[in-house]
């Protein structure tokens, strides 16, 4: 295996950085500290960028490098959006990556992230056959799984409080930035939705990649989907104070949104999707699924953003964002 920084695939660029979106000022017996900061790396192509950019919001226990790279080291996600012109954000959510997590500061802390959930996730073994992108080895103690399961730590025990700080933080991200398109994976699927609910005129249109569901869906040992796609509150109208009225109800912020939910056809996600479309449509956004084997991309789990044809993966995304910038 070649060192990385001789094995090439990298474009280089002159224009990336990184900041902070901070969290609140907080007392303890310690002194004053920050509670749950938000780390956000650009990066944009050496001249003029797409004027809407993109914001790219990881899943859960995973962290901003879900974007950057892959299992066996090629560019990711994130290096193909800017070579399409885009800048992109990256994020490492609330208590994530280099977001900082102190659990008596920021919230109380879930179990860690071990490989067999991270192998029944991204690798299950009755999808072997059909999950023909995953060419890298499989088992716990290989290096590629290894690779995948260095990204993955744990998640705040309360789902609902780590996506209302997290959609808090991006939407303060957006103040900054202004329009953008929000990308999203798997448990950042939520964050999405909230985050287009707390600054609705910032957000141009949503990428769902795999996205958590069904509406009000439990996920033992993690959470539930309390209010339909999200677990945190999210405004309805009529306005619902209990989560047994919200069937039916339109979210406002989504009201027209352009949204696509991405699929792979190996991916149990997969099962679910058109439910998670319908739920969208009936709150009053303008989904539509976007099934990778329908666009002749096969093979597919759920870690479609990062497995052997992720510059497969991603150019059905970049066609559908700029589509639907374009038709605005």
């Amino acid at each position: 295996m070649a060192a990385p920084h001789v094995a090439g695939g990298h474009e280089i660029t002159v224009r990336r950085g990184q900041f902070w979106v901070p969290g609140e000022r907080v007392s303890t017996e310690h002194g004053t500290v920050q509670r749950a900061p938000l780390f956000v790396q650009w990066e944009a192509p050496p001249g003029p960028a797409h004027p809407v950019p993109l914001v790219l919001v990881h899943g859960g226990g995973g962290q901003g490098t879900d974007w950057t790279g892959t299992p066996d080291g090629r560019p990711g996600w994130a290096t193909r959006f800017v070579e399409a012109g885009f800048a992109v954000y990256v994020v490492d959510r609330c208590g994530h990556g280099r977001s900082p997590y102190h659990p008596d500061v920021v919230a109380p802390m879930g179990g860690p992230f071990p490989y067999e959930a991270a192998k029944a996730l991204f690798l299950p073994d009755e999808a072997r056959d059909a999950q023909t992108q995953w060419t890298f080895d499989r088992d716990i103690g290989s290096a590629d799984v290894d690779q995948l399961v260095c990204s993955m730590g744990p998640l705040p025990a309360d789902l609902a409080e780590s996506q209302r700080l997290d959609a808090d933080r991006l939407g303060r991200l957006l103040d900054i930035v202004g329009e953008a398109v929000l990308v999203t994976h798997s448990a950042g699927g939520p964050v999405g939705w909230l985050t287009a609910d707390a600054r609705p005129d910032k957000v141009a249109a949503i990428a769902a990649i795999e996205p958590m569901g069904p509406a009000f869906a439990r996920f033992p040992g993690l959470g539930e989907l309390t209010w339909g796609l999200t677990s945190a509150k999210i405004t309805y109208d009529p306005p619902a104070d209990d989560p047994a009225e919200v069937t039916g109800r339109r979210i406002p912020a989504l009201v027209d949104m352009p949204v696509a939910v991405v699929t792979g056809g190996a991916s149990p996600f997969a099962a679910f999707a058109p439910q998670v479309v319908e739920f969208l449509t009936a709150a009053g956004a303008r989904a539509q699924r976007l099934h990778l084997p329908d666009l002749g991309v096969t093979g597919n789990g759920h870690g479609l953003i990062f497995e052997a044809n992720s510059d497969e993966t991603v150019k059905p995304v970049i066609d559908w964002i700029l589509a639907t910038l374009s038709a605005r």
